[in-house]
Formats: structure tokens, sequence, C-alpha cells
């Protein structure tokens, strides 16, 4: 793959410092891959200029974006508040800087029509091997929720998609999305999931979430395993209520956020409870 052409990108958002300490450590894990695309960082203007110097650094794109033209009732139907009573998380705790309504603005690389393909990857995540191929899957291309059991298999996970840029389908996008009250108690996951009801799976392996660790450890396979994603708890927060059994999951983020050596992630021990 090539971005000579503008063809190709990687892109995430950030909407605060602490997913910019996150998309800092995803973009170096995407550098060491040795893809060609561009890396393109969306940030809306809550992001101070000092958090987004390391991603300058990396040579990333940067676009500043705004939050998408919803009605006052939409915005306040999915506020944190609001939206965390309506549709409480039981499984996990999403951190205090988490802001719902901060989701929607992915929603704006479809605006990014200068590219062919894009692959979205939450600023939460490591790729941890070349994932270049995903250029060449259809829109939309997602992998499963799964972070529980088998069951999760049939819901879509919004932190890996693979999408087509289109002014179009961004329009449409904006008509589904703020009709009278809509609620998508899951934001822009739950969106996707129904304006595309067809969308293609990707292996699990393109999106393994962290809580797989300690739930499903049979699941768990390193030489396998191409985008990391730690979803509910980050691993740069102090002393999160998974630390502990998260930990070696959360030394690894380290190693690339602070550009360390990188282990041999083929060789790392797979959990407790493997074969």
């Amino acid at each position: 793959m090539t971005s000579t052409s503008g063809r190709f990108a990687y892109v995430t958002l950030v909407t605060n410092a602490d997913y910019a300490m996150g998309a800092t450590a995803l973009a170096r894990s995407l550098r060491h891959t040795g893809t060609a695309a561009d890396i393109v960082i969306l940030h809306t203007g809550g992001v101070d200029a000092a958090a987004l110097i390391p991603l300058k650094t990396l040579a990333c794109r940067l676009i500043e974006v705004e939050h998408l033209p919803l009605s006052d009732a939409f915005n306040e139907r999915h506020a944190r508040g609001s939206l965390h009573s309506a549709a409480p998380f039981t499984k996990g705790r999403k951190p205090d800087f988490h802001s719902p309504l901060d989701n929607f603005c992915k929603l704006r690389l479809w605006q990014l029509v200068e590219y062919q393909r894009c692959v979205f990857i939450d600023a939460d995540a490591l790729v941890l091997k070349n994932v270049d191929r995903l250029f060449l899957y259809p829109e939309f291309s997602a992998a499963p929720n799964v972070y529980e059991s088998l069951a999760d298999f049939h819901r879509m996970n919004s932190g890996v998609f693979v999408a087509t840029p289109s002014d179009n389908t961004f329009r449409h996008m904006l008509e589904r999305l703020d009709q009278p009250n809509t609620f998508w108690r899951r934001t822009d996951q739950t969106f996707l999931e129904a304006f595309f009801p067809d969308w293609h799976g990707l292996p699990v392996y393109f999106n393994m979430l962290q809580y797989v660790w300690f739930t499903m450890p049979e699941l768990w396979d390193w030489k396998s395993i191409s985008i990391l994603h730690y979803q509910y708890e980050k691993p740069w927060e102090k002393d999160h209520p998974k630390a502990a059994r998260l930990q070696p999951l959360i030394d690894l983020w380290h190693h690339f956020h602070n550009d360390d050596d990188v282990p041999d992630i083929a060789a790392l021990n797979n959990p407790e409870g493997t074969a």
C-alpha cells in the first residue's frame, strides 16, 4: 500500500489530552508496522495544542473538526449523565474524561474524500502487526463486540472499521442520526450498526478487546492478534479497577507510548487458562 496518491489512511479521533496520549501510542504502533498509509488525527478544539505535539513529531496529519450539527434535544439525550443513566455500563467503567457526544465526531471520517479507503481505529488501541490489507475490505467492515461470551458475536464494535469517504454518505448519516426522539444507546456504535445493517464481519483479531484476556482466555492468541483495543478502563489511568488483571497488556501499551523497545509480540505468554 502507498499513500503517494493520497489513497489510503488510518484515522483516529482525539477529543482531549488523555486520548492524545492514546493516539501517540497508536501512531507509534502503526509506524512500527512499516505502513506507508497516512495517519490522520481528527481532533476537536478541546484538545490543547501541546498535547498534539507528539503526533506532529510522528508525521501524523492533524485535522481539526467541529462537533456535528445536532439538535439541542439530541445533545441532551446523549450527554454523559443522561446516557449513562438511561443505558448504564454494567460490565466495565468508562473513565471520567469520556464524553459520549464526542463519539459522533467519528462520522467526520466520511468527509475525508481525498482518500479512497480509510481504516478507523480508536485512540485507545495498538496495532501489533501490519494490517494494510484492511484497505481491501469493503465498506462497511467491522469486528464483533466480543468481550464476555460467544453471544457477543452478533454485535458490532466500532473501535475498528473500514469505510469509504463520501460526502453523500455523510449527508445521509446526518439525516438519519438526529431524528425526533432517537436514542443511540452506544452512540456511534449503535448508529453505525443500524446504518450499515449488512456490515461485513472482520475476524475478531482485528479488534481484540482487552477484557477477553480474563473473560475468554482460550480465545486469546498473541500470534494472531492484529489490533488490541483497550475498551473501558485505559492503560494510562493510574490504578484503575482492572489494572492488576490486565497488567501485561498495560505494560505493552507503555512500551509503545514511551517509545521503548517493543517485545516480540508472538513470543509473549498467553493468559492463564489457555491451552
